[in-house]
């Protein structure tokens, strides 16, 4: 069998895998299901230019779109939820080409493989079968990778943002970057809010909508890219492991996030992929971020057909 017929089999097993814990929606994403989008720009600082030749980088604003997100597969689940937070960004570059950088409000991954993955939705849908409140399905799970545990709390305990432009995000994976010379560095993003870090006091009496609602009357809001380095040793194949917090970190732009965007229709049609790069980024050799755009292209196939 062919790697890219394996890659597009597991894709589908995973959205099957999905569907069969989450439920289907006609015509929303298999995750994330519920966002807004809007316009921003990006203004890089230069300090990225040394390591890369990614265009959006280097001196010169480019315009982007925004997507904030629930990660729930539900599009009518509430914001008060205690939930993972999306933000994706597809940059529009002036050759008219775009690249785009996906993001969560936890900084691993429930999986260090796309089979592990699917492992972890049957062990969740066995569980959630059996109304079992101890979990155990996902703890055996965990027992058989202990890497993921931390990732795992993370999202349980994640506390609920005050705003969507009040949490901080990652990209998950490693990436490469390749600078002008060919020398290639691994790589992680993170979005820090502007604002600071402020976590929600109460959130019962939120209306279903809140944040999109409370984000229309915070914007505009900005965010600094910050780009970590790893080193020798670190880990760019792993998804569920955190490089060590001394790393070198470089802020290498702002995003400023203006208004919403006038035509949500076709934005909420648009695909943002993770594996989607501009020269000068190159993907790790992380499974789970190779699988992510066939994944993504399987779950739009479906929901533009209205499965």
């Amino acid at each position: 069998m062919s790697s890219e017929l394996a890659k597009s089999q597991i894709s589908s097993t995973i959205v099957d895998s999905i569907e069969n814990l989450k439920g289907t929606h006609h015509g929303f994403r298999r995750a994330h299901a519920r966002g807004f989008v809007y316009e921003a720009v990006f203004t890089p600082n230069g300090a990225a230019a040394p390591f890369t030749t990614a265009p959006h980088l280097q001196s010169a604003p480019v315009r982007a779109t925004v997507r904030f997100s629930h990660t729930d597969a539900n599009p009518h689940a509430f914001d008060s939820d205690r939930s993972v937070r999306g933000f994706a960004t597809k940059f529009h570059l002036a050759d008219g080409t775009n690249t785009d950088l996906v993001m969560v409000n936890v900084q691993r991954f429930v999986a260090a493989t796309p089979e592990e993955f699917e492992e972890f939705i049957k062990a969740a849908k066995a569980d959630t079968d059996a109304h079992d409140p101890s979990v155990p399905h996902i703890k055996s799970f965990v027992g058989a990778h202990p890497t993921v545990g931390p990732a795992l709390v993370a999202a349980k305990t994640i506390a609920i943002p005050a705003s969507y432009g009040t949490t901080q995000y990652w990209a998950i994976h490693a990436f490469l970057w390749r600078d002008a010379s060919g020398v290639v560095r691994p790589i992680r993003y993170s979005w820090v809010p502007e604002a600071g870090i402020v976590d929600a006091e109460d959130s019962a009496s939120w209306t279903p909508h809140h944040l999109t609602e409370e984000l229309r009357d915070r914007l505009p809001i900005s965010f600094v890219l910050r780009v970590t380095f790893g080193e020798p040793g670190d880990p760019t194949h792993d998804s569920t492991v955190a490089w060590p917090d001394d790393r070198r970190s470089v802020d290498v732009g702002r995003i400023e996030i203006i208004g919403e965007a006038p035509d949500q229709e076709y934005w909420q049609a648009q695909v943002f992929d993770p594996t989607s790069l501009a020269t000068g980024i190159e993907l790790s050799d992380d499974p789970v971020l190779a699988a992510r755009s066939t994944i993504y292209a399987v779950s739009y196939d479906r929901r533009s057909h209205q499965r």
